[in-house]
């Protein structure tokens, strides 16, 4: 608007050489209405007018005298105007210069070149602004908050900037299929990618426990506060949502409230400020973190939807109206959750899932993490030693704790490995609980005085049975937040506290006057509550299986969850493993501390008959329940296999069993599957269930397939298969984050054992050097049949590779290359793959930059072909000219019965070759053409050749 104002007036304060001073009353009168309809705030102007004596108190009177704020301009304008140039000139300037309170502005003196002279440029501004003035006090506060993390180690804090490290953020559909990488963290706001509904309003990131997400909303307050996140937000609020938790039933706040008070109050006029949030929501960015801890018993069934903003209502109610987008429409919003939490699909806009570290991440973070390269380099030495320990490295939050043990024991004791054993999650926290212990320790001048492990458990037992307690307690209501009331009760000392498993946290309702407290993490709180049920002697077997209870109940799930009508919590009738995480760890945790090898620690702790009777309730419990939920899974039959189409909470079974390291428990597991073919697609497996899926895997007798198709296995994962691949017949790791040293390790042991049929590795991050090792199993293992590879970074170099290995191969049924780059020297040499081969039946080339070119030799080739009965090449770049070669061919294949040309460049010209062509054909099926260049009156001429498919 301001541009074209200025379009149509010839006024400009530019002056050339030697020209007379502009005026700016006149620039004043001929802009009026644009300075009346952009200028918000008059006390900025009005206070600095009068600090510089252009005004009086009487001039300042007869403004604020004036009802709206767009008369108090015209009156501010009329009196500066009477009082000169000078004075007409230090308004423009103020406006300059107070850039945050009338940034609509800036286009416009950018536009005017509005130079202020050497008189007015001494002349003081200042920026009194209450808006400004909050923003600048917001971003100062959330800088402040968001410089340090705390460590998972004694109250330890570390800079963000040292400790950050970029992992895998993939946009998402509805359906959790990839929409692309997120690089730069501009582009969760950009719509250009990874936009699902335009409608919502709110970015919903989601990933496993310790995946990452608070430190990501942490670096991007960050970012913000620096003013290094360029997304338009004046105002970032963030809340973590189990405060939300903490509101009695009966509390009201109003919006203004739960803004100011519980991020940052105004020091002017808070009522002005909440007043421009309210005009502008679009400035406005929030983050919530955690929805799936948010547990409450108010039902939000019992009041109206939310959409005043002055009307005092309980909190909750305000946060599912800010989602639903009833209040502040416009503003931006980040939600996290863990996965498993389903939001309803009308308020979210886009869906981002965490995966973790890659490879490449794992290497900068230790690279961050351990300054000294000799010692990085020794424990990246260790960590591929280790596949299992590098696999739990993939989760930022357990590679930080690996690290920070790593860490503290090669202080106290100069030289300390990790582990080079199977190693659970349940050794990692154990190991995390002894460097808190041993932290406590005064340390001597030779620091080689640390205790062993089961003598600094037992010396600190008591504290661990009152932490155990106060977890305990909090678990079984679903509470993450604990008064200082409650601390006390548990009889957790001031010296317990020092050791760094709790934190204190702020702003929580009624807790004003006291400490409020939190376990460093919720995986933590999970973990003493399962010490709790096994050092606790008291503890029943009914306490013992309680969590496993309450994931299979829909009753207490009901009672206990926030009841949002939008969001869905997935149930599972009597399914001891549905996803309900902290429980879920919970479980966990106790599979791995009553697993025979904890026996030794935990005779210090606790009489061994203790022990023993409670780990026969465990597994005998397992037993059954692990009987029941196979004979509730999907079954198939299909042929030479028998299918089983397991869901998520699977996985959580698995890990379960893994965590008891019991090879009796493992080997019933697998005879009770009754199936040698698992499916355990979009399951949310990650590198480290490998280990449990080996756990099991490896103790079936036959040959076997396995599907993890679409999970987030990576090259890790691949590693920690080994048990496995002596048993495998199929194998796909299709969209796996699969790398060329994960394909290699495909080779290396698939090659060995000359079992595989089928490899599926489609959409990974395969090169050319993958491609090779991938070729070479085809030439040295003549039981593959199947082989799927597309979506990967494969060039012509990869695609020759290939196709000299089919070439000779004599029983390659089918190869998908679809959506590669292997161009037309890659098409010929598939070409000459093709040229009398005996068996090859499936074909994809599609989506592989093939011009005419290479669509001639393979035309030329397939006159010389009688197995291929598919032939994909959708679209590539050929023209008229390769159809015409195509219809030569189907004049000579007989064979063939669907050919694939879609989404090339032919026309109806091309269309009538390939239609002359089927009057000698009768054997091939369809020729599908669909979005080439032929209009639907052109695909008219070819309606009585049914085989030709135009649209």
């Amino acid at each position: 608007m301001e541009g074209q104002l200025c379009a149509n007036v010839e006024i400009s304060v530019k002056k050339p050489p030697g020209a007379s001073p502009p005026s700016f009353i006149a620039l004043l009168k001929v802009y009026r209405e644009l300075l009346v309809t952009r200028i918000r705030n008059t006390q900025c102007l009005i206070d600095n007018l009068i600090k510089n004596d252009y005004f009086s108190t009487e001039d300042a009177e007869i403004v604020v005298q004036f009802p709206t704020q767009a008369d108090k301009v015209r009156k501010i304008l009329d009196l500066v105007q009477s009082k000169g140039e000078e004075v007409s000139e230090y308004f423009i300037r103020v406006l300059q210069k107070v850039t945050d309170a009338y940034y609509e502005l800036q286009p416009w003196l950018d536009e005017i070149g509005y130079e202020p002279s050497e008189n007015i440029c001494s002349k003081p501004v200042v920026n009194t602004d209450p808006v400004s003035r909050y923003c600048q006090k917001l971003r100062y506060e959330l800088g402040r908050d968001s410089k340090f993390v705390t460590s998972y180690a004694q109250r330890e804090e570390m800079l963000l900037e040292e400790i950050y490290s970029d992992s895998i953020m993939e946009l998402v559909s509805f359906t959790n299929e990839s929409l692309g990488k997120v690089c730069q963290l501009e582009a969760l706001f950009d719509d250009a990618v990874g936009l699902i509904n335009e409608d919502g309003e709110t970015i919903y990131v989601f990933g496993d426990a310790g995946i990452g997400k608070s430190i990501l909303l942490q670096k991007i307050q960050s970012l913000w506060a620096r003013k290094e996140l360029d997304i338009g937000a004046k105002f970032f609020f963030r809340f973590r949502c189990r405060m939300f938790s903490c509101f009695k039933e009966d509390e009201a706040i109003c919006l203004k409230d739960l803004l100011f008070k519980y991020n940052c109050y105004p020091d002017q006029d808070p009522t002005e400020v909440f007043r421009h949030i309210l005009q502008f929501p679009h400035t406005v960015l929030f983050t919530f973190d955690g929805f799936d801890e948010i547990y409450s018993n108010f039902d939000l069934n019992s009041v109206p939807e939310m959409c005043s903003p002055n009307e005092p209502i309980h909190p909750l109610v305000l946060l599912v109206s800010l989602l639903r987008g009833k209040l502040l429409k416009g503003s931006k919003k980040i939600l996290t959750a863990r996965t498993g939490t389903e939001i309803q699909r009308n308020i979210i806009r886009k869906k981002v899932l965490l995966r973790g570290f890659s490879n490449n991440n794992l290497k900068e973070y230790t690279a961050m993490f351990f300054k000294d390269e000799g010692q990085r380099t020794l424990v990246l030495n260790q960590l591929e030693a280790n596949p299992n320990l590098c696999s739990l490295c993939s989760v930022p939050l357990f590679c930080w704790i690996i690290f920070k043990c790593y860490e503290h024991f090669h202080s106290m004791c100069d030289s300390h490995e990790l582990p080079d054993c199977s190693v659970t999650l349940t050794d990692v926290f154990l190991l995390m609980i002894e460097v808190h212990l041993n932290r406590s320790l005064k340390t001597s001048l030779l620091k080689n005085n640390s205790r062993s492990q089961a003598e600094m458990f037992k010396s600190r037992k008591e504290t661990l049975l009152a932490l155990g307690k106060m977890a305990y307690k909090g678990m079984e209501n679903s509470f993450f937040i604990f008064e200082q009331e409650e601390v006390s009760s548990a009889n957790i000392s001031e010296e317990d506290l020092q050791l760094g498993f709790l934190r204190t946290v702020k702003g929580y309702s009624g807790c004003d006057n006291q400490s409020t407290y939190e376990f460093l993490h919720l995986t933590l709180q999970s973990f003493f509550t399962a010490l709790f049920l096994v050092i606790e002697e008291k503890v029943g077997a009914k306490e013992l299986l309680q969590f496993f209870n309450e994931c299979s109940s829909t009753e207490t799930a009901q009672h206990t969850c926030l009841r949002i009508p939008w969001l869905k919590k997935q149930l599972a009738g009597e399914d001891p493993f549905r996803n309900n995480e902290h429980f879920h760890f919970t479980n966990l945790f106790l599979c791995g501390l009553l697993s025979r090898s904890k026996q030794k620690l935990f005779r210090h702790l606790v009489l061994p008959a203790v022990i023993k009777r409670k780990r026969k309730t465990l597994i005998t419990y397992l037993g059954e329940s692990m009987r029941s939920h196979l004979k509730g899974l999907t079954r198939s039959r299909l042929p030479k296999y028998n299918q089983i189409q397991v869901q998520p909470n699977f996985v959580w079974m698995l890990r379960c069993l893994y965590e008891t390291q019991s090879e009796k428990v493992g080997k019933l597991a697998a005879k009770h599957m009754h199936a040698n073919y698992i499916k355990l697609t979009y399951c949310n497996a990650y590198s480290a269930d490998c280990s449990a899926i080996s756990f099991v895997v490896h103790h079936f007798q036959k040959r076997l397939a396995l599907d993890l198709d679409n999970n987030n296995i990576n090259d890790y994962g691949v590693k920690q298969l080994l048990p496995c691949f002596s048993k495998l017949a199929v194998i796909r790791l299709s969209v796996n984050q699969v790398t060329d040293h994960g394909v290699r390790i495909l080779y290396e042991e698939l090659s060995k054992y000359q079992i595989v049929t089928f490899l599926g590795l489609y959409n990974n991050q395969i090169t050319d050097v993958g491609a090779k090792y991938v070729a070479k199993l085809i030439e040295e293992c003549s039981s593959l049949e199947y082989v799927k590879i597309g979506a990967n970074k494969i060039t012509s170099e990869g695609g020759k590779c290939l196709a000299q290995a089919i070439q000779k191969s004599k029983t390659m049924f089918e190869i998908g290359m679809w959506g590669n780059q292997v161009g037309d020297e890659g098409a010929k040499a598939f070409a000459e793959a093709l040229r009398n081969h005996p068996r090859l039946t499936n074909v994809s080339l599609a989506f592989n930059g093939i011009t005419t070119e290479g669509g001639k030799s393979i035309a030329e080739a397939m006159q010389h072909n009688n197995s291929v009965k598919i032939f994909w090449l959708t679209k590539n770049e050929l023209d008229d000219e390769a159809a015409m070669s195509f219809a030569e061919m189907l004049k000579v294949n007989k064979k063939l019965v669907h050919l694939w040309l879609i989404q090339n460049q032919i026309t109806a010209k091309g269309v009538k070759y390939l239609s002359e062509a089927l009057k000698e054909n009768t054997a091939i099926k369809e020729v599908c053409l669909n979005g080439n260049l032929i209009s639907q009156e052109e695909a008219k001429a070819f309606e009585n050749e049914e085989r030709i498919i135009c649209f």
